[in-house]
């Protein structure tokens, strides 16, 4: 499976994931956030972990399993486009205004709001195809 996500990245025309090439896609955006500010550490881990359980009705070894597997492909992934590409094409928009609120979640995790973070987050905002009003809105519900 990683091996076909790795493949979809060097492609140039569209295609359609499987879910579950979704949610390694997904949780490796999830990772490449929460790396962004070079301090990607166990609480952000846990979080992550705890998203793609809910967001995905998994056990938390199989969302931990998830999370591993998508922290390799995400180290190997050459951009960011591509992820949010594969994304937007599998994901309805108002699931993705809910991703945006996670990554969201991703950035505040440790309580501060790091430069990195942020801008790495409107751009995932931007590719998504969600606007800065709904990003804010997402990331206002999550400092809440």
């Amino acid at each position: 499976m990683l091996k076909d996500i790795l493949n979809a990245f060097k492609s140039t025309t569209p295609s359609r994931l499987r879910t579950e090439d979704a949610r390694v896609a997904m949780a490796a955006l999830f990772v490449r956030l929460a790396r962004s500010d070079e301090d990607y550490d166990a609480s952000e881990k846990i979080l992550i972990n705890k998203m793609l359980q809910f967001r995905y009705d998994l056990a938390l070894d199989k969302a931990e399993a998830l999370r591993i597997e998508a922290e390799e492909l995400e180290s190997k992934a050459p951009d960011t486009v591509r992820f949010t590409r594969l994304i937007k094409e599998s994901v309805a928009y108002e699931d993705r205004q809910s991703v945006v609120r996670d990554l969201w979640g991703v950035v505040l995790a440790d309580g501060e709001r790091h430069k990195e973070e942020s801008s790495l987050m409107r751009l995932i905002a931007k590719l998504l195809g969600v606007n800065d009003r709904d990003s804010a809105i997402a990331r206002q519900s999550v400092e809440k």
